[in-house]
């Protein structure tokens, strides 16, 4: 087991079962890689020292007294959870200011990593309520991006990302209302799965962001992020989404057969200026040529998106206004988020009704390319990661601009509600990470997984680390 930087999930699963190393040793090795780090890539709004100590004994009590250890996979295993998921004992500020009390009991997400034996060290930051692909905020601070540290790791599960990346923790729970775990994990290097709608609970919420957002894993290797699926996978009885449960873990060793795919490279409509950066072009063609190569099907086709853009607003800016009723001191909120806001209760009524009543024509719709292929490969992004600041200047209209120009492939997905996984794609010459998703229908994560680590196999996208003291030059 290495001290600079954490094992992947599995890896140190194994070594903590087979008595390589103990819970605590790796505990305590994790919180000094983190507060290591912190003045750099500020990836953590709060960590759980001394909680994370005592659940590490416990761990280190059971493993003493021997295995196997049924529906315990991470017994021991340090992880790390984005700040939108409640810890008992711990404040859910989400990216904003004030004094937020702490919550009286672990989200349905949280206990389940509880129950499979992880070790929660602490919680990652978020830009405020995850509006924006970028982690940046009055509340703490600027997330930078452990490739290059003068840019962005993206959002809003930017903390997340880039303590992965990083090697402070071996994986780490995400959440995806536009792409919030896709954009950060293209942006980073790394594996990220959007799963279906209601794979993971986002209990005490029955449905988060009006049913757009989905908690979901960031990790280095299709496998790990297959297993933190499993581990966190399962409904709460207030659940509305409660989906038929699927074996992610065992799909991550399984041939996917000779799929056909469809390379995707339009823009959903948006009537706002947006273009696809050439590198992040070529990349994920490339991407899409090695799929070729495996022995697919690919051909360029895209899917049927409308005007999908009308389902989307109302249901994100509804979200916004529930989630800032929460909010301790509303004065202390960005100007963007209280516009936001304001807009989500002006669409609450009808128009959020008419974009709920959408999505089965969208399904119909945007679902007919499976009728002739199996999957979608599409960039994750259209450009690389921006420098730090680029976006968290910028007034409301400036921002919305800048973040549809930056990140217009994604969010689509989330109006269905439908999974996709970032795959690393490789990275521009100035070294700065970009990513393509593969996009399936209902329930085809155990597919898009599958494909997702023959394809792994063939990259080997998980050799290459950023440097461990990120460099603040500026890439092209």
């Amino acid at each position: 087991m290495t001290a600079d930087r954490a094992d992947g999930l599995a890896r140190t699963a194994r070594a903590l079962a087979e008595g390589e190393v103990s819970a605590r040793e790796l505990t305590e090795r994790t919180l000094a890689r983190i507060e290591a780090a912190q003045p750099t890539l500020n990836a953590f709004k709060l960590l759980r020292a001394e909680a994370a100590l005592a659940e590490a004994d416990a761990a280190d009590r059971q493993l003493a007294a021997g295995g196997p250890f049924p529906g315990r996979p991470l017994l021991g295993v340090p992880l790390a959870v984005k700040d939108d998921m409640d810890i008992a004992g711990e404040p859910t500020a989400f990216g904003c200011r004030g004094e937020f009390p702490p919550k009286s009991e672990d989200s349905e997400a949280v206990r389940r990593l509880r129950a499979a034996g992880a070790v929660l060290v602490g919680k990652t930051n978020s830009c405020e309520l995850g509006q924006w692909p970028f982690t940046e905020g009055p509340g703490f601070g600027d997330t930078r991006n452990p490739w290059n540290s003068g840019h962005t790791p993206g959002g809003s599960s930017g903390g997340s990302a880039a303590a992965v990346a990083a090697g402070l923790v071996p994986a780490a729970l995400g959440s995806d209302g536009a792409g919030s775990v896709r954009i950060p994990a293209a942006w980073t290097h790394l594996v990220g799965i959007k799963p279906q709608r209601g794979r993971i609970s986002t209990w005490p919420w029955a449905e988060a962001f009006q049913g757009i957002t989905v908690n979901g894993p960031l990790a280095r290797t299709v496998a790990d992020a297959a297993l933190l699926l499993d581990a966190a996978s399962g409904s709460h009885a207030g659940d509305l989404h409660r989906p038929a449960a699927v074996r992610a873990a065992q799909a991550a060793t399984r041939d996917p057969g000779r799929l056909r795919i469809a390379l995707s490279l339009r823009m959903p409509f948006t009537a706002t200026p947006k273009a696809l950066h050439p590198v992040v072009r070529d990349r994920v063609v490339a991407l899409a040529e090695r799929l070729a190569a495996l022995g697919h099907d690919v051909a360029a086709a895209d899917p049927r998106y409308g005007q999908i853009g009308l389902a989307f607003v109302p249901r994100a800016t509804a979200g916004i206004a529930e989630w800032t009723r929460h909010v301790p001191d509303p004065a202390l909120l960005d100007p963007r988020t209280r516009a936001a806001a304001r807009m989500g209760r002006l669409l609450g009524g009808v128009p959020l009704k008419l974009a709920r009543r959408a999505e089965a024509a969208l399904h119909r719709r945007v679902g007919g390319i499976f009728a002739t292929y199996d999957v979608v490969i599409a960039p994750t992004t259209a450009t690389p990661p921006p420098r730090i600041g680029t976006l968290a200047a910028m007034n409301g209209w400036r921002t919305d601009r800048a973040m549809i120009a930056a990140c217009p492939y994604a969010w689509p997905w989330n109006v269905l509600g439908w999974p996709g996984v970032n795959v690393p794609a490789g990275h521009t010459p100035g070294g700065l990470p970009v990513g393509a998703q593969l996009l399936g229908p209902a329930g085809s994560e155990p597919l898009l997984i599958s494909l997702a680590a023959q394809l792994e196999a063939d990259r080997r996208w998980y050799e290459r680390w950023p440097a461990p003291v990120p460099d603040a030059a500026p890439a092209p």
